[in-house]
């Protein structure tokens, strides 16, 4: 039998060639990423490689486990628990009545917090449900936001022992679980307003994604109010000029300083506030920012810290508070997972100049974020009749109670 040796050039081709089939096949053995995955984009490095979303432990916390002790508030001021066993509690609304209804997110349940002669008890008063995030009340009647659609309630406070099966009244939402879960909250037009965040971390999208839109408090009559918007999952109204402000959450991946997140404001409908071109008004996206200038969109009228996760917000107009809070924007920051060194994590009030824009950011409520980890996350915040504010916690399942003064809180 006759060997023959190849040449010296061959072999090293072939190893090459070897090398790389092992590369490929190792590469087309990993499970692809879903779509919308948080992931998509990660720098191929150590550092961002230990970064991803922080999962909430899956049952609340019991009463004696609350951080309350580490949770603190400016001189003056009292945090206490309002509630709690609430899983994943998320969105909060108020009812005429003085119910606190609570969506969730991670969970198919809507709770009400229920005040029975000064005695608070929870209840769940839907369940079933996909992602029921968003909450709002009006005139009697509970709306709730899933994924994909809205429906509400009828005379919930008059039925909260035996609540009617929720009735749908939207539909035409896209079922992108990618920054699919929806806040809503019904304006001073009477409307009833709901985001559609981008379908993934940075996306060019169709016309349906990255937006907020209102409809009737029927379901009919949608229109968009505001493009270009990445995340929104908060949103108030200017108690004076009227004008919508809403939180946006930035871009992952750019960086562990930049973008910002943004807070927003829609002085006209239809307004584009930027993404996926353009992040905290004046970086241009390096992917879809090419032939775009930041000046073609709606800038931030404030920043509000890198990947810190600014959620709920609400301007404050009750008189608990010293004076100095009033009108100022009350706003739960959820806190950030991809930077090595967390940020948020708190409650913080933005003051405004003259024009609407920020002048300042001050903590209210602080602690959540220990050792560069969490033991609560603020989702939301409420301002209730007497002008305390209530702060939800996703992470523990609660809510709580912040006030000025002589501390009045009802007991469980």
């Amino acid at each position: 039998m006759t060997i023959r040796l190849l040449p010296r050039s061959l072999l090293l081709a072939g190893a090459f060639f070897g090398l790389f089939t092992l590369g490929a096949t190792a590469q087309q053995a990993a499970a692809p990423l879903p779509p919308g995955s948080p992931l998509i984009g990660r720098p191929d490095n150590e550092a961002a490689a230990k970064l991803a979303p922080v999962a909430p432990p899956p049952l609340p916390a019991a009463p004696d486990k609350l951080p309350t002790a580490k949770l603190k508030v400016p001189p003056g001021f009292n945090l206490e628990v309002y509630a709690s066993g609430m899983a994943n509690a998320r969105s909060l609304a108020l009812g005429d009545k003085g119910t606190v209804f609570v969506g969730s997110r991670l969970v198919d349940k809507v709770y009400a917090i229920v005040n029975t002669d000064g005695k608070l008890t929870v209840k769940v008063i839907a369940s079933g449900l996909y992602r029921p995030n968003g909450v709002a009340f009006k005139n009697g009647t509970l709306y709730i936001a899933e994924l994909s659609r809205i429906s509400k309630i009828d005379k919930i406070e008059d039925n909260l022992d035996n609540p009617p099966k929720p009735v749908v009244i939207y539909d035409n939402l896209p079922k992108d679980e990618a920054h699919g879960w929806k806040f809503i909250a019904i304006g001073p037009d009477n409307k009833l307003y709901v985001p559609v965040g981008q379908p993934g971390n940075n996306v060019l999208h169709d016309d349906a994604h990255g937006q907020i839109r209102r409809i009737n408090l029927d379901g009919s009559g949608a229109e968009v109010v505001a493009f270009g918007v990445r995340n929104s999952v908060g949103f108030d109204w200017n108690p004076e000029t009227k004008q919508l402000y809403f939180t946006d959450n930035g871009r992952d991946w750019m960086s562990e300083d930049v973008p910002q997140d943004e807070l927003n404001r829609v002085t006209k409908i239809g307004q584009d506030f930027g993404a996926p071109y353009c992040y905290q008004g004046n970086i241009p996206d390096p992917e879809f920012g090419w032939g775009h200038s930041c000046s073609e969109f709606v800038a931030p009228v404030g920043l509000m810290g890198p990947h810190v996760a600014s959620l709920g917000m609400r301007f404050y107009t009750g008189n608990m508070f010293p004076k100095s809070y009033r009108n100022a924007i009350i706003i739960a920051r959820h806190g950030s997972w991809n930077r090595s060194k967390k940020a948020g994590g708190d409650v913080v009030v933005a003051r405004l100049n003259k024009d609407g824009t920020v002048n300042s950011l001050e903590p209210l409520v602080t602690g959540f974020l220990e050792d560069n980890k969490y033991i609560g996350r603020p989702v939301d915040v409420l301002q209730m009749k007497d002008g305390s504010v209530l702060v939800s916690d996703d992470w523990n399942g609660a809510v709580y109670r912040v006030s000025y003064g002589k501390s009045k809180v009802a007991s469980k």
